[in-house]
């Protein structure tokens, strides 16, 4: 049974930074590829970014981009969340996703969700 758990939220002043993590468990989690997805209050989950199994491929949300960097540690079968220069905007659950059915695919799995709060 695959399992997902994050860690890492909480809450920032704005400017400031956050990782967040992602242990899976009861998968090959080197083959699969891995994503963040936010849902802030009153609106519906958006995508935030994706990496490939060996990480050679990655893409992020434009509204993220030079801001937040997705990574996995295979040997650790966790997915990370580095999130920089953070905004009130950036206030949100999190929640990280696999992707069985492929990178093209819609998320298969999802973690319990973790908050971050970002004070302006």
């Amino acid at each position: 049974q695959v399992q997902l758990v994050e860690s890492g939220g909480g809450l920032v002043q704005a400017g400031g930074s956050l990782r967040l993590s992602c242990a899976a468990s009861g998968l090959t989690f080197s083959l699969y590829p891995m994503g963040w997805f936010r849902q802030a209050p009153g609106k519906e989950r958006e995508f935030v970014a994706q990496i490939s199994g060996s990480s050679t491929s990655t893409r992020d949300a434009d509204s993220v981009k030079g801001r937040f960097t997705i990574s996995r540690d295979n040997a650790r079968n966790t997915v990370y969340l580095q999130m920089n220069s953070l905004k009130h905007e950036d206030t949100a659950v999190y929640y990280c996703a696999l992707y069985r059915a492929g990178w093209s695919r819609p998320p298969s799995d999802w973690g319990q969700g973790n908050q971050v709060t970002v004070s302006s």
